[in-house]
């Protein structure tokens, strides 16, 4: 069953129905996919990081191991209760669509643990994708298409956002800065902390279109942007340095993870824009890309791929939660994560 209108999505993200066992979500903007998958998995399970009433599988594990989601589906929860299996499908391989689609199946036809509930989060699922056509046709499952958010979504999310910080815009300030903004879901939210971080979270202020200027203004000249810029463009021993710059001058792991995610969602957005016919350099003035830096970002623009992108965010969103956990060395963590960048962009001959 297909959920599309908005108040649909949001009341059953809120609260999923009883007899639902499975959930697709799937899109473009990976963005939206994540945050609705986020909030769909609390509604399920306590714990997200429960070992033993969680489990996360990848395309990858799908194809090393082909029984291996049905298996997951068809086990019990140890500690008794609610039992989540989560797959995400970084690529568009009819293998593992397959393979995603017959356990939808055989979970919704009762065969598997009907205690368990499934949770897919995917990319662009063409009409031609199983998965899309049994969770469509399921009574059982619910399927979500996210699609890119309309200004009036982003500047939504941005007053709502502002607001819990006890900060604002003003309408016209608003404009602007949404115009400005990554269409990427998930980079977009981060500018929109950054912004909340610049006005003084709890103090109230509004700022206008000429305060807001000056922060427009400060472009990602700072170590850690000036590290995944040299991370994206296959400078492996300048993204390094400027790592450690960035760590010297009290920057952590998270932030530098967080630099390079900003950096890919531009880069998405460029390429995506591309995609669709618009001139290169006018994608990147819409996605905010600095003058200075046009030239290099276009030639990374004309050598990353959205499918090389996919895995690249992939491995950025692990470095994350793995920078985050208490004890972790996330200074490594982020530097392993960047060289790993670097090194992908020179074998696509960057």
């Amino acid at each position: 069953m297909i959920l599309s209108k908005r108040p649909d999505i949001d009341r059953f993200l809120k609260q999923p129905d009883a007899g639902v066992r499975a959930c697709v979500i799937y899109g473009r903007d990976r963005g939206v996919v994540r945050e609705r998958a986020e909030q769909l998995a609390r509604k399920i399970v306590p714990d997200l990081d429960d070992p033993f009433g969680v489990a996360l599988l990848t395309d990858g594990d799908i194809e090393a191991d082909p029984a291996k989601l049905e298996g997951e589906l068809a086990a019990l929860s140890m500690m008794g209760g609610r039992r989540l299996v989560r797959l995400r499908l970084h690529s568009e391989k009819a293998g593992p669509d397959r393979a995603a689609a017959e356990a939808l199946t055989a979970h919704c036809e009762g065969r598997l643990n009907p205690d368990a509930f499934y949770l897919v989060e995917a990319g662009a699922l063409g009409r031609e994708s199983a998965l899309r056509k049994v969770a469509e046709k399921a009574g059982e499952a619910r399927i979500i298409p996210c699609y890119e958010d309309e200004a009036g979504d982003v500047a939504r999310m941005a007053r709502e956002a502002l607001r819990a910080d006890n900060v604002g815009l003003t309408s016209e300030a608003l404009e602007i800065f949404v115009a400005r903004l990554p269409k990427e879901r998930g980079v977009a939210r981060q500018e929109i902390e950054r912004l909340a971080l610049y006005i003084g979270p709890g103090s109230g202020a509004t700022l206008g279109p000429a305060e807001l200027e000056d922060f427009l203004g400060v472009e990602p000249d700072a170590s850690l942007f000036e590290a995944a810029n040299d991370a994206f463009g296959a400078r492996a021993g300048p993204a390094r340095a400027g790592l450690v710059r960035a760590f010297a001058e009290g920057e952590t792991g998270p932030a530098a993870v967080r630099a390079a995610s900003q950096h890919l969602g531009k880069l998405r957005r460029v390429i995506t824009l591309a995609k669709s016919g618009a001139d290169l350099k006018e994608a990147a003035k819409s996605a905010g890309v600095f003058w200075k830096q046009e030239r290099e970002f276009l030639r990374q623009a004309r050598a990353w791929s959205l499918s090389e992108l996919d895995v690249v965010q992939s491995d950025l969103l692990e470095a994350d939660r793995t920078c985050k956990r208490a004890g972790s060395p996330d200074a490594l963590i982020a530097e392993r994560a960047l060289l790993s960048v670097a090194a992908r962009a020179r074998r696509l001959g960057l």
